[in-house]
Parts: structure tokens; sequence; C-alpha cells
């Protein structure tokens, strides 16, 4: 048997769903398991045992547009699967997953243009996520006998940026914090983070920012002067392999939480506009959540704005240092 898992969501959110792949595999286990997901998601998951392979849906790139529909459509048509679960609820996918006729789908009752799934599964917006993406496989077996964590496989070490492998090495200890996130009500000041910074670097440890390339900008301003390392703009893989080895994650709600709980890395992370009510908060690890809980406007949104909507900026900028400090050293156990 031939199954495909969709999912071609945020980065964050592919890290939530690894654990449907172990869950298919107890289902099904001799099925051969591929995963559709997006260019950048596809480093997070290539590495994965139980996947036969990964086929990469570059929606915004040369898969955009009905052309590219019809590209991706050929290429999982030509490869015969028997069942598709899809985690992904976009009209887009839905059309796609209908296009190439695949014998039986499993799709989400809130899923736009449900109809083209054979059977279709709740999904209760009050839990965490992953045991949303795991409800797809509700009719399959017992959610409670399911495993449920994240599933990350870091590069062996001879694919690694040299230049990270040669700073790493050269610390005892190390933090990683991650100030960017692509919604701007999301990102705690970059004066808290650069506070952050400036008392571990004192305590004799090494930082390390990371982030998308379009996330250096802030970097560069928690880091000026400052003896830090920017990895700003490397690969998702070497992303990995920095938060696995780390002691600590600083971050604000982002995909870096979510690798922090895949790794169990100790980790503070940081809410500003929205809620770890929205089911993103970090899942089975050693965790502290920040956030200003006393504001009437907030959350203002599941994944928070652009511009703050009253123009206050109230919960990124009312949010202290020494609380972000005071739980980073809680977790690491130093005075």
């Amino acid at each position: 048997m031939k199954i495909l898992l969709v999912q071609t969501s945020f980065l964050g959110d592919t890290i939530l769903s690894t654990p449907v792949i172990s869950g298919l595999k107890k289902i099904y286990p001799d099925a051969k398991i591929w995963m559709m997901t997006t260019q950048l998601s596809s480093q997070l998951i290539t590495r994965d045992p139980l996947l036969e392979d990964v086929i990469i849906f570059d929606k915004r790139g040369v898969d955009a547009g009905f052309s590219g529909l019809l590209r991706i459509m050929r290429t999982i048509k030509s490869m015969n699967f028997d069942m598709v679960y899809s985690l992904h609820r976009s009209f887009r996918t839905s059309v796609l997953l209908w296009m190439c006729n695949i014998p039986k789908r499993i799709g989400f009752k809130n899923a736009r243009l449900n109809s083209v799934y054979h059977r279709l599964c709740e999904r209760n917006p009050k839990d965490h996520d992953v045991i949303r993406n795991l409800s797809i496989l509700s009719k399959d077996i017992s959610l409670e006998s399911l495993e449920t964590r994240l599933r990350l496989f870091t590069p062996q070490e001879k694919d690694v940026d040299a230049d990270i492998l040669k700073t790493i090495s050269k610390f005892n200890k190390y933090i990683v914090m991650a100030p960017g996130s692509a919604w701007n009500t999301k990102m705690w000041h970059w004066q808290g983070y650069r506070e952050a910074v400036k008392y571990f670097l004192n305590k004799g440890f090494g930082v390390v920012l990371m982030g998308a390339l379009s996330d250096k900008t802030v970097n560069d301003k928690v880091s000026n002067g400052l003896d830090v390392y920017d990895s700003a703009g490397k690969s998702i893989s070497d992303a990995m392999y920095i938060v696995k080895n780390a002691k600590l994650m600083i971050c604000n709600d982002s995909m870096a939480l979510h690798m922090a709980s895949a790794f169990k890395v100790p980790n503070v992370s940081i809410f500003c506009a929205t809620s770890p009510e929205f089911g993103f908060a970090p899942w089975e690890n050693n965790a502290i959540v920040v956030e200003k809980k006393d504001l009437a406007c907030k959350p203002c949104h599941r994944h928070g704005k652009q511009t703050c909507p009253n123009g206050t900026d109230a919960c990124m900028n009312n949010l202290s240092h020494d609380e972000v400090i005071e739980a980073a050293s809680k977790l690491l156990n130093i005075q």
C-alpha cells in the first residue's frame, strides 16, 4: 500500500504534524509513506526513516498557478497512491487531490471543498495542534494509543555549515534566540532580546541568533557590538543542528519554539499578540510561556498582524526583559 500525507502550511505546522507519520505507520505497518510539503518544510522531514520520500509542492514558485497545479498533479498521479491523508485544508489542496483521483481521500470537515474527500474527521479547536493533526486518524485508531512525540532528525555533521560547526565548537555552552517573526505583532521588542543577550554573555554562555534571511535586520539590532553569532539565513537543517545542541531557546510564538519542543531543549516562549490557547503552545517540553496577560486587546489575531490594531504595541513593548531573563534562569537553574 502507498500512502500520501499532505501538509503544505508553515514550518511550525509541519513540525506539529510529524506525529501523524508514526501514527500512519502504526495503523499500516507495511505501507510505504510519502509526505508532500513545501520546499522549506522538506528540510524538516527529509531524514525521517519512516518516510519513503518527500514530494515538494512549491506552491509559491514553480508550482504556482494552474500550470503548476497540473505539473504536481501529474507527479502525484504517476505514483499511484492508494490513500491520501490531507492535513492541509485549503481550496487548492482539495482541488489538487480531487484531480489526482486517489482512490481513498481522508480530510477534515472544516476543509474547503470538503466534498472531494471520501472520509471526513473532526478537529477540536480547543485541542493542541498536535492532537488536532492526529485527529485525522481518529476513525482508524484510538488517539490515546498513538505516539505524540514530535519527529525531527538532524543532519550529520558533515552536512552542517562549516562556519556553524567552527563557531559552536568554541562554546562550552550556548543559548539560541530567535527574535524575528513573519508577523510584526508576534515580535517582542529587540531591546528586550538585547538585554537578555548581554545578561547571558555575562554569565559565560555563548549566544547564537537564528532566523530567516528576512530576520537579519532585527538580529543586527540585537547583536550590534556584542560577541554573538548570527545564523540568520542559514538552512533549516543547520538551524535544527544549532537548536538540538543548545542549552536553551528564547523565542517568540514561532517555528523556533516547536523546534525546541521537538528536541526537548528548554524554552522560554514569548507570546505577544497571540495566545497559547490557540493550540500552538510548547509541546511536551520544559518550557515557560511569558506574556502580557492583562490586556483587553490580546489576543488580537490567530497569527498576529503586521501592525498593532490600536497603535500601542503594548503586548510587545510592555513586557519586561527581567521577566524573560528570570524565566530563562529558572530553566537553566542559575542565579
